[in-house]
C-alpha cells in the first residue's frame, strides 16, 4: 500500500524543481486565471521558510515590502500554478526559517550575498526524471486508488438525498 501511495505521488510531482533555499531572493512565476483569461504574475521576495524539500507538499514562503507592508505569499513547488521560480540572489544564513526579518527594514534587513552559478541554478534539463520506485506496482493499482469513491463525498450526496425525500414528503 505504501509504494502505491508513492508511486501515486510521483505522478503528481514536477519533473525537476529549482534548488531554493532560506535566503534566496526568487521570482515567482504564478499562473492567474480570471474570468476566462489566463495571465503569469511574477512576485519577487527573500525566501523566509522552506517547508518539506522532498515531499509533494514542499514549499516556500516569500516575503517583500510593497507600499510599506510587509506581504508574504506560500507557494507549493510542485503546483500546476507555479509556472516557474528563478533564484536571483543567494544569501549566508545560518537559521531555516528567517522570522527574524519580519521587524528588519532598510540597512537591518541586508543579508550578506554569496556568489553561485546563477545559470547552473535556474536553468533544469526538462528530460529529468522523478525518482521513482522501483517496486513492480502494477499501474491499474494505481487507477483504482485514483478512481475510488470518496467516502466523505458518498456521504454527503446520502444525506442530501434523505433531505429531498423529506421535504417531498
Amino acid at each position: 500500500m505504501q509504494s502505491i501511495l508513492k508511486k501515486l505521488e510521483n505522478s503528481y510531482k514536477k519533473s525537476a524543481v529549482v534548488d531554493v533555499r532560506s535566503g534566496d531572493t526568487v521570482r515567482v512565476h504564478q499562473k492567474i486565471v480570471e474570468g476566462g483569461k489566463e495571465r503569469i504574475q511574477i512576485f519577487e521576495g527573500l525566501v523566509i521558510r522552506v517547508d518539506r524539500k522532498s515531499s509533494i507538499t514542499s514549499s516556500i514562503t516569500v516575503r517583500r515590502i510593497a507600499s510599506g507592508i510587509g506581504v508574504e505569499k506560500s507557494y507549493l513547488l510542485h503546483s500546476p500554478n507555479v509556472v516557474k521560480i528563478e533564484v536571483t540572489k543567494r544569501s549566508k544564513v545560518r537559521r531555516n526559517y528567517l522570522t527574524y526579518m519580519r521587524e528588519r527594514t532598510g540597512k537591518r534587513a541586508r543579508l550578506l550575498g554569496v556568489d553561485f552559478d546563477k545559470q547552473a541554478v535556474n536553468d533544469i534539463p526538462e528530460d529529468t526524471p522523478v525518482d521513482e520506485t522501483t517496486d513492480s506496482v502494477q499501474d491499474s493499482e494505481v487507477q483504482a486508488v485514483q478512481n475510488a469513491p470518496d467516502p466523505v463525498v458518498d456521504k454527503v450526496e446520502k444525506t442530501q438525498s434523505t433531505k429531498d425525500e423529506t421535504k417531498q414528503s
